[in-house]
């Protein structure tokens, strides 16, 4: 392969890197969103540590649920 397409290939594959991130981020902003909406959430009253507290308790609904399917 000569540089120029290597560099090519390289140019490709960021650029495919960005798009799975901006993805990544869309996913996760609505499915915070959604969490918030279904909860019927105040976003006043949603400090970080409410936010980290909430993500535990979530994860280990989600993970009792996925041990109890086994």
């Amino acid at each position: 392969m000569t540089p120029s397409s290597l560099e090519k290939q390289e140019a490709k594959l960021k650029q495919i890197n960005q798009r799975i991130k901006a993805e990544k981020s869309k996913i996760e902003q609505n499915l915070g969103k959604q969490i918030i909406k279904a909860s019927d959430l105040d976003y006043a009253n949603l400090s970080n540590q409410k936010i980290k507290d909430l993500a535990q308790k979530i994860a280990m609904i989600l993970n009792q649920e996925s041990n109890n399917q086994l």
